[in-house]
């Protein structure tokens, strides 16, 4: 019997409101378009809101790469009075840091402000062809089934949700191992004493991840010194460090390769922490996923009573809060026309055809205590091509976030939520810029890429002179 669907038209249909989808969808609005904005969740912000610091919007060197939407989250941010800003780890890393609390606010603003059509409880349930044409997603609500057509979709899923269910080909982990990068649930106390913690790395340098990028050109101890000056509660403990792997050994923590700490209000001297893991789990099972929320959970208790018995600043520190949802490295990579590369990453190469940077080093986490980390080569950044958004096959699907076209080893570095914005603000661009050409096919490969340059140069994305 067939199915009768609700209908309604849009010219973008973004699928998933993480870091990329959010910024597809501004950027598609600003410039023009109808979108709609769907996820399945209760909220918008992804892991913006997580209390995870901003990756890769600047480079080991210190230099902006990331501009447009993604930067005026910040502005926005910083009006709201949520910023931190950019922190050096002293490790081989810049970060971004923000209140995720304000920055739930400051993402709703900005969709607002854009004219962005938000439809949260929602999710995608599958898809209408029209030969190589993507004709409309249906969307299933408490109740209600909607196809909803669209001249462009852009799948933000995180796990390529609407490009699997349209058959393009797509990859998952390491196919050799069976292996996953482990899932993580962040999580928050307030009451730190900075200075108090800064001291102790300084003093004991060796139970943090100190100097990895030698462009730095400081020893450990010289980084643990300039991290102390710095002021600000930055810290990567180890799980190789005599702290870790102490408590590690009597059972007082889980195995894990690291503990980030990253500030998230100064007001409410409040600091985030990413330590936890389950692995090998794919988490496009639900079941499973949903089963290691509990076990996700207890590490959080667990690595709250190590803080606060073992790191000193943490001694009147009180658990604050938990992420809005698990945290998920890695599932499927949706192949599009180009796939990221090794060495396109590690070597920092530039392309003609950039619509995007990335800067994050290569950043495989695996279960317990292993973890491989590379910085990029020379502390640069490297170009996002056009090419990697667009879906194999489908005239007019774009692909972007977590679900990238990449290897595993150049997705661990672009999955970041800096790269994400940049590359959902490109998608979004041209998306709108298909509709003002008012191309009967709706094909993307039609965009001119140098185009679609200009007009993100024109709207504050850096895509030109960073190292």
């Amino acid at each position: 019997m067939s199915e009768t669907l609700n209908l309604e038209r849009w010219d973008v249909l973004v699928v998933g409101a993480g870091a990329a989808g959010i910024g597809a969808a501004i950027a598609a609005a600003r410039n023009g378009a109808r979108v709609l904005l769907v996820d399945a969740g209760p909220m918008v912000g992804g892991e913006l809101v997580s209390g995870i610091p901003v990756d890769g919007c600047l480079s080991s060197r210190g230099e902006w790469v990331v501009g447009g939407v993604c930067r005026d989250l910040f502005a926005e941010c910083e009006r709201l009075g949520g910023y931190i800003g950019p922190i050096n780890d002293y490790r081989s890393l810049h970060v971004v840091a923000v209140d995720p609390e304000i920055m739930k606010v400051a993402v709703v603003n900005l969709l607002s402000a854009a004219g962005v059509a938000l439809r949260l409880y929602s999710y995608a349930d599958g898809v209408v062809m029209d030969g190589d044409r993507l004709r409309g997603v249906i969307v299933v609500t408490k109740g209600r089934r909607v196809l909803v057509e669209a001249a462009t979709v852009i799948d933000a899923s995180g796990d390529g949700d609407v490009a699997v269910a349209a058959g393009v080909p797509h990859e998952i982990g390491d196919a050799a191992l069976g292996e996953l990068q482990p899932v993580t649930l962040m999580f928050r106390m307030i009451g730190v004493d900075a200075e108090r913690l800064l001291r102790f790395v300084r003093d004991h340098p060796e139970n943090a991840g100190l100097g990895e990028f030698e462009g730095l050109g400081l020893d450990r101890r010289q980084c643990a010194e300039a991290l102390y000056r710095q002021g600000l509660p930055k810290v990567f403990l180890v799980g190789d460090g005599p702290l870790m792997r102490d408590a590690i050994a009597r059972g007082l923590l889980h195995r894990s390769s690291m503990m980030g700490i990253t500030p998230t209000s100064l007001a409410r001297r409040e600091v985030s922490v990413n330590t936890t893991r389950v692995g090998h789990l794919d988490a496009t099972d639900t079941a499973r996923l949903s089963s290691a929320f509990a076990d996700l959970v207890r590490q959080v208790w667990d690595c709250a009573g190590f803080l606060k018995a073992c790191v000193p600043g943490f001694e009147q520190a009180v658990f604050s809060g938990l992420a809005p949802r698990i945290g998920i490295r890695e599932t499927r990579r949706i192949l599009c026309d180009v796939v990221l590369g090794d060495d396109d990453v590690a070597l920092a190469r530039k392309r003609p055809d950039g619509i995007a940077k990335g800067a994050h080093e290569i950043d495989v986490h695996l279960a317990g205590t292993g973890h491989h980390r590379r910085p990029i080569q020379g502390g640069g950044s490297y170009d996002i091509p056009f090419g990697m958004l667009l879906a194999r096959g489908i005239a007019n699907l774009m692909v972007v976030g977590r679900c990238m076209s990449a290897t595993r080893i150049a997705h661990s570095s672009a999955r970041v939520m800096g790269t994400c914005l940049a590359m959902g603000q490109a998608a979004g661009t041209a998306a709108a810029m298909l509709r003002e050409d008012n191309d009967p096919l709706n094909d993307l490969r039609a965009l001119p890429v140098d185009r679609l340059r200009a007009r993100l140069a024109a709207q504050g994305a850096i895509l030109e002179g960073t190292a």
